[in-house]
C-alpha cells in the first residue's frame, strides 16, 4: 500500500512567482511542493530534506488533465502528465484529495516517486494559481 504525505499549508512568494505547498515543519525534512510558471512551462519541484525530484510540464496539459479529473472508486492515480521516463500521476479521491506521484522512471528495474496529497483547500489554491476551469475536480 502506498503512503501519501499530505501537503496543506499554501505560500505564494510573489517576488520569485513560485507557489509553495508544504507538510508538517517539525524538523528540516518536511516535505514540500514548489511550483512556477516559466511560459508554456510549469517547473515542479518535490523534496523531502534533501532529496529533490524536478519535472518540467506543459502548462496546457497539466490544466486540460487536472479539469478533467473525476474520482475513480479502485483506483488512486488516473491520469499522467509527462513522458514515460519523467511524469507526474494524478488521481481525485472523493473527498477532494489530490493524489499526486511525480515519478523518474530508471528503466524496467525500477523508479523513483514522491506520494503526496493535497487536500481540499491545498488543492483548490494550487487549481486557482493554475487557473483550472472552475467545473474541474467536482467543484
Amino acid at each position: 500500500m502506498r503512503q501519501f504525505r499530505t501537503l496543506f499549508r499554501v505560500e505564494e512568494d510573489h517576488e520569485t512567482g513560485v507557489l509553495y505547498i508544504v507538510g508538517e515543519k517539525g524538523t528540516h525534512d518536511y516535505p514540500s511542493l514548489m511550483v512556477r510558471l516559466e511560459g508554456e512551462f510549469v517547473p515542479l519541484s518535490v523534496s523531502y530534506g534533501p532529496i529533490e525530484l524536478a519535472l518540467r510540464l506543459r502548462y496546457e496539459t497539466l490544466v486540460r488533465t487536472l479539469g478533467r479529473l473525476q474520482p475513480i472508486d479502485g483506483l488512486q492515480t488516473t491520469r499522467q502528465v509527462g513522458s514515460t521516463g519523467a511524469y507526474l500521476a494524478l488521481g481525485l479521491r472523493r473527498d477532494g484529495m489530490l493524489l499526486m506521484r511525480p515519478t523518474v522512471v530508471a528503466d524496467a528495474y525500477g523508479h523513483i516517486t514522491f506520494n503526496i496529497g493535497l487536500p481540499t483547500e491545498a488543492r483548490e489554491a494550487f487549481f486557482k494559481w493554475l487557473n483550472v476551469p472552475q467545473t474541474a475536480a467536482g467543484e
